[in-house]
């Protein structure tokens, strides 16, 4: 039981681990979105310059989504917000205590 606790706190603080598995990320995400924007382009636009923009387009969202998928593994801030609490609609008098 020792033994495992120390394996899980070991893979959770190797940076090396981390690092690969982010670089790796990066590389397949930029590279995918990059072919899904350059069939995008080849379909939509006639013109190679809106193609190329297509392209462009297609890698900024795959390094985009990698980058916030790393940023979540290196212990950052999570992306997910949380809706505001209602509030209710009749302000409380300042003379009144619950």
């Amino acid at each position: 039981m020792a033994e495992q606790n120390q394996n899980l706190s070991h893979v959770e603080y190797d940076l090396d681990a981390k690092w690969d598995e982010c670089l790796d990320l990066t590389l397949r995400r930029s590279c995918y979105s990059s072919l899904a924007g350059a069939f995008t382009g080849l379909l939509l636009f006639r013109s190679p310059v809106t193609r190329w923009v297509s392209v462009a387009f297609g890698a900024g969202i795959g390094i985009g989504s990698a980058y916030t998928e790393c940023s979540q593994k290196f212990g950052g801030s999570f992306t997910k917000w949380t809706p505001p609490s209602k509030v209710p609609l009749t302000p409380a008098s300042q003379g009144e205590e619950d």
